[in-house]
């Protein structure tokens, strides 16, 4: 038993862990952020990212943070808040991540250590080669706070007012949601509706092709797992409902764009359900790399508190 240990130590590879923390810095009315490119003598050069690095013995985050602003950016951070922590596990090492917004600083951004850097518009990402994490970072960054999925599509005149009193109070994501077959010509109208308020259409109907006119799909629990990989393109988004960690992981490894995670609380929709409950769900949230929202009883006034357990928001149908 001793010899197969020293021999696992021998050939096993070491997997090295790395502490890291990175900034998102802000132009142009939040539109814009700042991402740099890794230097040719770096591990996976000439990849794009947000400026940060490795946090060096005896340092806490901020000041690990503040150190690397300053040595790659000559800024001084005067306010930043924790975004999200994240771990992505590399080849040969896993990086465990924590993501700041820098709020407020001094000085003029400059390449300081001769990299290339630039004010990228959210919308324009995807045209840069980024780091594997980066992807994560800007879906935690762009989605909003809520989203609203749609009762029972059976009278569609009455929803698609419904979808326009919504919209007009700002809603960004609604997903039209309906357990019955859904025509073309009817989901084009709720999509032209959606793009006329800057706002996007998620589709959570049966029988998908992921061909269909909209800005992305949603996954029941169900449709998850029968999936071995992502099934539509990177420029859509894809979201997914899960009931427990498990199926988290099984959605982070999907590369799905976002969590539904339910019931949280009772609902009448669904009163067979157990409740998972707020304590459980912030345990669930702590271990998911993924923005996880909080479905099942929520309305507004469960934001606030869904917020302060690290979710990215809520949705819902009836509270939203």
């Amino acid at each position: 038993n001793n010899t197969c240990l020293i021999l696992l130590k021998i050939y096993m590879p070491t997997i090295k862990t790395i502490k890291a923390v990175v900034g998102i810095l802000y132009a142009e009315n939040d539109t814009q952020i700042l991402i740099t490119k890794r230097r040719k003598d770096k591990f996976m050069p000439d990849y794009w990212e947000l400026p940060g690095g490795k946090i060096e013995t005896g340092e806490d985050e901020e000041n690990a943070l503040a150190r690397e602003l300053q040595e790659e950016l000559g800024i001084n951070t005067i306010r930043i808040s924790l975004k999200h922590v994240m771990t992505h596990h590399y080849k040969d090492n896993t990086v465990n991540l924590s993501i700041y917004s820098v709020e407020s600083y001094r000085g003029n951004v400059t390449g300081k250590e001769g990299q290339d850097f630039r004010w990228c518009n959210l919308r324009n990402l995807s045209n840069y080669k980024l780091l594997p994490t980066m992807r994560i970072i800007i879906n935690r960054i762009c989605l909003p706070e809520y989203y609203w999925i749609t009762p029972d599509a059976s009278e569609p005149e009455l929803l698609l007012e419904k979808c326009q009193n919504h919209l007009n109070t700002g809603t960004k994501i609604l997903q039209l949601r309906s357990k019955d077959f859904i025509k073309q010509s009817y989901i084009k109208t709720i999509h032209r509706l959606c793009q006329s308020y800057e706002a996007r259409l998620i589709l959570n109907v049966p029988n998908k092709t992921f061909k269909e006119l909209c800005d992305g799909w949603h996954l029941t629990s169900k449709e998850l797992l029968k999936y071995k990989k992502r099934p539509c393109d990177n420029n859509k988004l894809l979201g997914a409902s899960a009931h427990n960690l498990k199926e988290v992981k099984y959605a982070e490894a999907l590369s799905v764009d976002y969590i539904s995670l339910a019931p949280i609380e009772e609902t009448l929709s669904h009163p067979n359900a157990a409740p998972l409950g707020w304590v459980v769900a912030k345990d669930i949230v702590s271990k998911s790399n993924l923005p996880v929202y909080l479905l099942g009883g929520m309305g507004s006034d469960s934001l606030v508190r869904a917020l302060n357990i690290g979710a990215q928001g809520v949705a819902g149908i009836s509270k939203i």
